[in-house]
């Protein structure tokens, strides 16, 4: 096990980079993006000092006893048999508790909510776990909506496999004059108009124009903004990160001008070319709502999402691994206390 210095940062980014579990949010630069939290890099190395595993941690002190928060997104990155790996990065993770005083170990890793060996396994290594959590209740989606084996289609086997009224729809906007753009942070105001239309459609929070601008300037390459104009106005957005073999697409919005072109079809038609055309495994499109009782806006956007004929992949979701057990009673007590004192008072 190793604590990383800044100067071994890009052994790590390109570790996480070409591993099939990885994920830009264990990227390096994902630090640039959360820059409100402090972070760390634990890694594990084989016999030959190569990496075997790691672990980007970001760290934010709470307002509430001098304690921190440790939260590892999409990580641990390693492969997910090997439990020596996992233990090592547990203890670099404690190492990492020691120096901030953290209470706690928050992951998500790619583990599929039916594997449950695996779920068994980190709970061997001493994660608790609360199986099925709803929407909402964990820090990202359980459920993700994806075109998996991307790779093995083309331009044209795409189309078909879209099938005729998507394929139709995707090629439809441009058609009609529709230009779909990959723009720079320069235009993120244009990006917001779209997001803020679809968030008020939608009822979901949005992010500020701050927050975006520095997740584009942070991520470099690995990020595009694609907007769709017509006579120069913003119809839809999207803002999409291509890493570790996988596409995500991350935000999005759509105007509620001009729906009869379709340009949300073509912005998932350029998108999806840039995942083409870099070899990716996977297409995600991200986090959605399986349950309509559950939240009918955003079950609106599943139908959508379920035109271009993916699949619904359902992970276990959070772990936990606990430092300071009475640490963490104290936090979260806490925590409780002040929202339900905030609600009231609303």
């Amino acid at each position: 096990m190793e604590i990383l210095k800044p100067e071994q940062y890009p052994e790590y980014d390109a570790f996480v980079r070409g591993h099939k579990n990885g994920s830009f949010t264990q990227g390096i630069n994902w630090a640039d993006v959360k820059k409100q939290w402090k972070h760390e890099v634990v890694v594990s190395r084989d016999s030959s000092g190569a990496i075997k595993g790691g672990m980007l941690i970001l760290i934010r002190r709470m307002p509430l006893f001098g304690y921190s928060m440790m939260y590892a997104p999409r990580g641990p990155v390693f492969d997910y048999e090997d439990m020596d790996t996992l233990n090592d990065l547990i203890a670099g993770a404690k190492a990492v508790s020691d120096k901030y005083k953290g209470y706690s170990l928050l992951c998500d890793p790619y583990i599929l909510a039916d594997d449950d060996k695996l779920i068994e396994a980190f709970q061997k290594a001493g994660f608790g776990f609360k199986p099925n959590q709803k929407f909402g209740h964990t820090i990202q989606a359980r459920e993700n909506y994806m075109l998996t084996d991307f790779d093995k289609l083309t331009k044209d086997t795409l189309l078909s496999h879209m099938g005729s009224k998507t394929a139709y729809k995707m090629r439809y906007g441009k058609k009609k004059g529709v230009q779909c753009l990959v723009c720079g942070s320069d235009k993120i105001e244009d990006f917001m108009a779209v997001y803020k239309s679809s968030a008020g459609r939608q009822s979901f929070n949005v992010r500020s124009a701050e927050y975006l601008k520095n997740f584009l300037d942070s991520l470099g390459d690995d990020a595009r903004l694609y907007l769709c104009y017509y006579d120069g106005q913003p119809l839809a957005g999207g803002i999409s990160v291509n890493y570790a073999g996988r596409l995500c697409h991350v935000y999005g919005g759509s105007s509620d001008v001009h729906r009869e072109l379709r340009a949300t079809y073509l912005l998932q038609w350029e998108m999806m070319n840039w995942a083409l055309e870099t070899g990716c495994r996977i297409y995600d499109m991200q986090g959605i709502v399986t349950d309509e009782k559950e939240n009918p806006a955003l079950y609106g956007v599943y139908e959508f999402k379920k035109s271009f004929n993916g699949e619904v992949v359902t992970f276990a979701g959070e772990f936990d691994y606990p430092f300071r057990p009475f640490g963490k009673w104290l936090v979260e007590t806490a925590l409780n206390v002040r929202s339900t004192l905030r609600h009231l008072k609303k």
